[in-house]
């Protein structure tokens, strides 16, 4: 599904694109596809030389979960010493944060088509733990034990 516009990105930037097709739910849960990107990152890094890659200009790209995935991946790697650093990350509508599904932006863009709001927490839901029947309650916020509230509200709030 992305193999065009990875094609546009490497011709127009004059680079190369590595595009990983991970493990998709719901047939493939948690930690999936992390893994696959993960795995696949490292050995990227660890063969740059096969590929004429510059180890200082290496950069991880995703959109929507790929977004997530590419987020998780350079936290993972960020203290890694054995590998060249990552130079940068570009993460396109990521979704990086379930806390809290009423904040603004969530309820600005709730009703965006493609990816309704519901819609959205139902692809995560599949992907994280394969059961939806908990959506409403998650939409609420009552997933979220009130100590973790406390922990997290100076970073996840509308302020």
């Amino acid at each position: 599904s992305h193999e065009r516009i990875c094609q546009y990105i490497a011709k127009e930037s004059d680079s190369m694109v590595v595009s990983v097709g991970y493990r998709l739910a719901p047939e493939h849960k948690y930690p999936a596809a992390y893994e696959d990107c993960l795995s696949a990152t490292q050995h990227f890094l660890q063969h740059l030389q096969h590929y004429a890659v510059d180890p200082a200009r290496v950069t991880v790209c995703g959109d929507s979960a790929g977004g997530n995935l590419a987020a998780a991946v350079s936290q993972t790697l960020a203290g890694r010493s054995d590998l060249p650093r990552l130079r940068a990350q570009i993460l396109i509508y990521p979704g990086l944060q379930a806390l809290d599904f009423n904040l603004p932006s969530y309820q600005q863009n709730r009703g965006v088509p493609l990816l309704f709001q519901e819609r959205a927490l139902f692809y995560s839901l599949q992907y994280i733990q394969g059961d939806t029947s908990n959506l409403e309650e998650i939409l609420q916020g009552a997933h979220i034990p009130p100590d973790m509230w406390l922990k997290y509200r100076k970073w996840v709030n509308p302020d």
